[in-house]
């Protein structure tokens, strides 16, 4: 559902906002102006002190809600709702909710919607966010449904770029490691294709960008796919790293063949542009050598950082829309 969004500006007059969704479940959802809404909002939020941030979200209740482990998504996101001056309910693991009773998901959620004004919520099994939209009385906010989406990281990617790199139009961005399964690249490949990217696929044969994700890509924007990374560090303005998963492999046999497939170090920045960018999700295992972190190449603790302003921004936004 789309609606047209009345935010409270510094003096108080209503002024409107482009973005015009219900629910944060999909990067395909995302219209450019949306995503640009978001990164503007967390902008203004980001300059706000925290006595003015701390009545965005007064008097509200967000259910977290995380059917998988997770630190950075759900750190941040509880960061983000206390920030904004809200309370937080819910769960760090499934295993203490009452689907170990048998209760079924769409239960779970109606009855957690009933209890809070937003839901955040990570799960392990694809399409389970879009599921909770459908059956919520309140707005989802997907915090990572299986190997499928991630939304809310890709807005905080974006908003790195944007502000480290200094634009988000006509970039080159290497995307390293498992593509297959790393959701983060999937959704990211997808949101660039608003600014024209041009995008390089750098991955082991059995972790290629999925067939479909690649395709959509090429419709859009020029698409390399390699196993060569030394090869284009040269070309690109942002070195996108990845885990590969060892959790999302169904055969341990064949994560050992590829766990060491990239590791980057300083010695292979040698060639890089000066102002290009190496960005991770995190958690990293040994794909980034730590020589590389303190190079002005890294930024993928700001990036962590980032992940509070643009978190708030949705929050922010989410909590002022109906379904």
């Amino acid at each position: 559902m789309h609606i047209n969004l009345l935010l409270m500006d510094s003096k108080n007059s209503l002024k409107k906002t482009d973005f015009s969704l219900t629910d944060v479940i999909s990067i395909y959802d995302f219209s450019k102006k949306d995503i640009l809404a978001v990164l503007k909002r967390a902008e203004e939020i980001d300059s706000m002190t925290p006595m003015q941030k701390s009545k965005l979200l007064e008097n509200k209740i967000v259910a977290s809600m995380f059917f998988e482990p997770s630190t950075r998504t759900r750190l941040s996101f509880e960061t983000a709702i206390q920030a904004l001056g809200g309370k937080v309910i819910g769960f760090a693991e499934a295993g203490i909710t009452s689907a170990k009773k048998g209760e079924t998901f769409s239960d779970t959620i109606k009855v957690m919607s009933n209890y809070a004004d937003l839901l955040v919520m990570r799960h392990p099994l694809s399409g389970t966010a879009r599921l909770a939209a459908e059956v919520s009385l309140k707005p989802i906010l997907n915090g990572g449904d299986g190997s499928n989406q991630h939304p809310t990281q890709t807005l905080l990617d974006l908003y790195t770029i944007k502000k480290f790199v200094g634009k988000l139009d006509n970039l080159k961005i290497g995307f390293v490691g498992d593509l297959k399964y790393g959701r983060t690249v999937h959704s990211l490949a997808t949101a660039l294709t608003h600014f024209n990217a041009t995008q390089y696929y750098i991955s082991p044969e059995s972790l290629k960008m999925p067939k479909h994700i690649t395709e959509e890509v090429q419709e859009k924007s020029k698409v390399y796919e390699t196993e060569d990374i030394e090869k284009f560090i040269p070309e690109v303005d942002v070195l996108y790293m990845t885990r590969i998963q060892k959790e999302r492999f169904p055969d341990e046999i064949e994560y050992n063949k590829v766990k060491n497939a990239y590791i980057l170090t300083k010695a292979m920045l040698v060639n890089a542009k000066k102002e290009m960018k190496v960005m991770h999700p995190l958690p990293r295992v040994n794909e980034i050598s730590t020589d590389v972190d303190d190079t002005p190449h890294a930024i993928y603790f700001q990036q962590t950082a980032a992940g509070i302003p643009v978190r708030e921004a949705l929050l922010d936004l989410l909590s002022k829309v109906k379904k």
